[in-house]
């Protein structure tokens, strides 16, 4: 059988892949196309907890730079008095998302303490707390300690 006895050869076909591979590459082309909807988020507002603690500045900051905005979503947050009222708010569905304690995720999902309740852990922002360190070449320099540095920086 000759090629255009067969229709689309072997040759044929490689080719038409390697053009359509081509066109996907090309920039903003596979952005522009979708096959079901818009790029609209889901949800305009959501519903955000948080205990006021350093390792919520994420959250905050984003809601106060209007990083949400860009994204066509206003973050709610609703500063909490404790753990336990994060949790409960998450499973009782009066929050969206949460700056939570990274254990509790899990503990939620097993059950322990309370009610079992299927979480979705997203994004972890960070583990086990956060903290400004230091460069060992400004401790050669006698900056010990946070108190240290805006002096040795007055000096620069």
């Amino acid at each position: 059988m000759s090629d255009t006895q067969r229709g689309l050869s072997r040759r044929r076909f490689i080719q038409a892949g390697a053009t359509l591979g081509g066109v996907i590459m090309m920039p903003n082309f596979a952005s522009s196309v979708w096959a079901a909807g818009s790029d609209q988020p889901e949800r305009q507002q959501i519903n955000v907890g948080f205990i006021p603690l350093t390792d919520c500045a994420p959250l905050v900051m984003a809601s106060v730079k209007g990083f949400d905005a860009r994204y066509g979503i206003k973050l709610n947050l609703s500063k909490e008095a404790s753990w336990a009222a994060v949790r409960d708010k998450l499973v009782y569905g009066e929050l969206d998302a949460a700056h939570i304690l990274y254990g509790m995720v899990y503990g939620l999902e097993l059950g322990i303490a309370g009610k079992k309740q299927a979480m979705a852990s997203l994004m972890t922002l960070n583990n086990n707390g956060q903290a400004i360190t230091l460069s060992t070449d400004l401790l050669d320099k006698g900056v010990a300690s946070l108190s240290d540095l805006p002096g040795y920086l007055r000096q620069q």
